[in-house]
């Protein structure tokens, strides 16, 4: 029972974010472009390394899991 509503609950963040990015993409243009993340650009490479998005997507990520899924 238990897995069923945590699919549901999936597919429900899935279709937020699908909806986000083709309606609203301003609301995440942040991502990249925040200090602390590497960009490294050459003539025929380009490195990306999103260290500070990283971090900052990981911390809303917890505070949502654990404000939804406490015991």
């Amino acid at each position: 029972m238990l897995q069923g509503k945590i699919l549901i609950i999936i597919g429900c963040a899935l279709i937020a974010v699908g909806l986000v990015i083709n309606y609203a993409p301003a609301l995440i243009t942040w991502i990249g472009k925040l200090p602390g993340d590497i960009r490294i650009i050459d003539e025929s490479k380009s490195i990306f390394i999103p260290i500070t998005s990283s971090i900052v997507i990981s911390i809303i990520l917890t505070i949502l899991v654990n404000l939804f899924f406490r015991k």
